[in-house]
Order: structure tokens, then sequence, then C-alpha cells
């Protein structure tokens, strides 16, 4: 799957909803994760992220939504049951985005809301707890963007798995070698010339 995505949360106040977010989002290989404004522990994530989310992706920690920093060309996806926003199912994710989910028993901050590229929603009934939103996001990202069989219209599916590219020798380059070590001659003008 080719772009990144990283995913964090804004305001949250229960440490052990984090760790599992990290933890999921560990398992999803992403490649950072992040808080804004909100009341984390490692200590107390830990409980939660059994995998050590922290000491194998980059955690950024922004006090603010002011000081956050994304990298070049990232999308900002929130997550928010509001009017006008787009139900998963039909959202495109776009190649390089950062999801960003609001506070148990809360939403996004209407600054949030601005500052977000896309808003998407679970299509659900009510509210879930946020380290579940979190995880359907994420799979619903790796389903969509990821390499992987058509769903068949029958129940059932293919119990192969497609192979992953291989990626050989740069064709241009092989064909280039022997230019590469000696160019030619005819091309380049002698020291007479």
């Amino acid at each position: 799957m080719r772009g990144y995505f990283g995913i964090g949360v804004e305001g949250i106040s229960k440490s052990m909803n984090v760790g599992s977010i990290f933890r999921t989002a560990h398992a999803f290989e992403a490649e950072f994760v992040f808080t804004i404004g909100a009341n984390y522990s490692l200590k107390e994530g830990k409980k939660s992220d059994t995998t050590g989310a922290h000491n194998h992706i980059p955690f950024y920690q922004f006090d603010g939504l002011n000081e956050m920093i994304l990298p070049k060309n990232c999308a900002l996806v929130g997550v928010e049951l509001i009017e006008n926003s787009i139900e998963l199912p039909s959202f495109h994710h776009p190649s390089q985005a950062a999801y960003v989910l609001g506070p148990e028993r809360g939403s996004l901050s209407k600054t949030m809301c601005s500052r977000c590229d896309h808003i998407v929603q679970i299509p659900t009934q009510f509210c879930i707890n946020v380290s579940v939103a979190a995880a359907i996001i994420m799979y619903d990202r790796v389903q969509s963007r990821g390499r992987f069989f058509r769903r068949p219209e029958r129940p059932g599916g293919p119990l192969n798995r497609l192979t992953k590219p291989f990626f050989g020798e740069q064709k241009f380059r092989s064909k280039a070698k022997k230019y590469i070590s000696q160019p030619p001659l005819d091309v380049h003008p002698k020291e007479n010339d």
C-alpha cells in the first residue's frame, strides 16, 4: 500500500483508550501517533498498549491545536458524527492522511473541525467507544487501499492471498549501465573541440 497515515486524539482523558488506539495503530502499521490537548499518561497507557507502540512508531504530544504540525501534503481527516460528514463506506482515503478522533463523551472541537480537510462518520445509530472507532477507521483504510481480492458476490472468499508486488531492478538503469561506467564518446565534446 502506497502512502502513509497517522492517527491521534484531541482532548481525550482516558489513557487506557489512548493506549488501545496506539496499540491498534501499531498493528495496522501507522507511521505516527499523536495527542492534542490530551490528558495522557504513558504509564497508564502502557496497560492497554501491550506492544509498546511508542517504542516503535513516532509519538507526538501537542499541547494544543496551534502547536500541531503535520507532514507536508498530509490531509487531516476528522472522525465525528456531525451533519455534512462523509459516511466511511463512501469515503476515498487520501494516500497521505492523519486521522483525529474526539474525546470520550464529547466531540472534536469546532476549531479542529474547521481545520480538517475531510470529516467522516462511522454509520452507527449512536457514538461508539473511541478506541473501537479508531480501529474501524484503520481497518477501512487498509481494506480500501490495500492489495486484496475483490469481495465475492456470494458468501465465502478466496483462500489464496495476492502476492506482494516485487520491484526488480530498474529497467532503465540496467539498460543504461554500460553508459554509466563508459559514457559514449560521440555525444561528449572532446578536449580539442
